[in-house]
């Protein structure tokens, strides 16, 4: 028998599972730093919750390593110097072979192979937005220290590499297409990341700076000196570049030993917004922090999922190319029709989808990514009413696929035609079957006179004209079979209803 899987149960018919900001003041003070100012003052911009879709950029040094390098889990710069696990042992090895001597050619040295020949970010931001996306969110820094930006550190990508202010020229192009513009940090692992390689760096050399050897690596997190740097860091980033939103992916300062820095930095993130924006919030702040409360932030749940509908609005961010950065052996272990259907259930759960890219080092898409892309804009191309500015409904769906909750282990497995989501906006809902049906649909939960108090005045197949025949009994809503499918992957139905 399927198994119904309900959530949250909410008094309309109609109602949905709105931000936190329905239900706090508006923030005409300053918020302060402490998490409980930020959980009391922190609203989730309508953008984002409209919007649905992102397209996350990881792009970087490891992306012009050669492409036929051992998988790397994108942390090729610690795993090439070695260490305890034998991947970094294989990488080690294999680094050695191909470039040589760790000594003589070090992480330092790949830099120059990162030139982003192609790179095109007017096109690449025109392509992701045709296929759906709202916002994106290119990589800012990564572990390995190197500033993807104009930076006053001396380890950037407009004085090495690529020769460009990779940053500055994709908000251009997110501004001229009329996105958003978000950045993502990874800095805060950095010290301890690099352990591995200190042995093989000389103190006053340029190298010195790129490999944080004036931070200790086991203690860093509690070194002011190295607090204040992330800070400085980070700022430099939030005043240069103003994004829309800012995502912390990695860990921060914590309020004791990091003198509070970390949640400083983003209430100051934040008032600065309210400063600029007359007391209303336009900007997303994003961290995968669970250990405080999640309503002083949205929560980025990556490769992961949600068993029910969450109060707050949050992320969920999984990579398409396998590795996050680019590597031709990687292999993505969701098959396309299983991230479009993730897509949509972690949508009728108060989610918004985040993709991310792995561009090769000269900057462009690999196939095998655009592949997946293309198949969610496809669905989107069709379905887009029914996901782009909704809420959920007062249950998300209903089936046998039960999707676990939390970071990490996000599903892999096959939806059935079963495997129902809902959404709701204008006072219609939207029901998305996610497996291409092969008999009719049974819709238990719109069953007349059960959880479903509303007489259903008509159904449509969106992206058909065909006159869609159905029937309400007290056991189910029965759809009968269309002839014709319009999408590859997942259908979605327009249900609307008698006054």
């Amino acid at each position: 028998m399927i198994k119904l899987l309900s959530t949250i149960v909410i008094i309309s018919t109609f109602s949905c599972v709105i931000s936190g900001q329905t239900i706090k003041s508006d923030a005409l003070n300053e918020i302060e730093p402490n998490w409980e100012s930020m959980a009391a003052n922190y609203h989730v911009p309508e953008w984002l919750v409209d919007g649905k879709l992102g397209v996350w950029f990881h792009w970087g040094i490891p992306s012009s390593v050669d492409e036929d390098r051992p998988l790397d889990g994108s942390w090729y710069g610690r795993n090439m110097y070695g260490g305890g696990k034998k991947m970094a042992q294989v990488l080690s090895e294999w680094h050695i072979n191909r470039y040589g001597p760790l000594s003589e050619f070090g992480y330092e040295k790949l830099i120059p192979l990162f030139k982003g020949e192609k790179w095109d970010p007017d096109a690449l931001v025109a392509f992701v937005k045709d296929n759906g996306a709202r916002f994106i969110m290119p990589v800012a820094t990564h572990h390995d220290n190197f500033d993807m930006y104009d930076s006053s550190h001396p380890w950037n990508s407009v004085d090495m590499g690529p020769h460009r202010d990779v940053l500055g020229e994709w908000k251009k192009a997110a501004t001229k297409h009329g996105i958003k513009f978000g950045v993502s940090t990874h800095l805060y692992w950095s010290p301890g990341w690099w352990s591995p390689a200190r042995k093989y760096q000389k103190e006053g050399t340029l190298e010195w700076k790129l490999f944080n050897m004036n931070y200790d690596p086991k203690e860093f997190a509690s070194q002011d000196s190295w607090n204040e740097h992330w800070y400085a860091r980070c700022w430099e980033i939030i005043e240069k570049y103003e994004p829309d939103m800012f995502n912390n992916d990695a860990p921060f300062p914590k309020i004791g030993p990091g003198k509070g820095l970390g949640v400083k930095l983003f209430s100051d993130y934040l008032n600065r917004d309210l400063k600029e924006n007359n007391g209303k919030q336009t900007v997303v702040l994003s961290l995968k922090d669970a250990t405080v409360d999640r309503s002083a932030f949205t929560y980025n749940l990556e490769r992961g999922g949600a068993g029910e509908i969450k109060p707050e609005p949050w992320l969920w961010a999984t990579d398409l190319s396998g590795d996050w950065f680019y590597n031709k052996n990687s292999i993505n272990k969701m098959s396309i029709p299983v991230m479009v259907s993730n897509a949509v259930d972690a949508i009728s759960k108060n989610g918004v989808v985040m993709l991310n890219i792995g561009l090769r080092g000269d900057g462009t898409i690999p196939e095998k990514q655009i592949g997946y892309l293309t198949a969610f804009g496809d669905f989107l191309k069709i379905n887009g009413e029914g996901i782009y500015g909704t809420r959920p409904w007062k249950f998300f769906g209903e089936g046998l696929l039960e999707v676990k909750d939390g970071r990490q282990g996000e599903n892999h497995g096959d939806y059935t035609q079963e495997d129902i989501r809902f959404t709701t906006k204008d006072e219609v809902l939207y029901a998305f079957i996610l497996a291409l049906p092969t008999k009719d649909i049974i819709v238990k939960t719109l069953a007349k006179g059960g959880v479903f108090d509303k007489k259903i005045a008509s159904i449509e197949l969106m992206g058909s004209s065909e006159k869609i025949k159905w029937k309400q009994s007290n056991d189910a809503l029965n759809i009968s079979l269309p002839k014709s499918l319009p999408g590859k992957i997942v259908n979605g139905f327009r249900i609307k209803f008698s006054d």
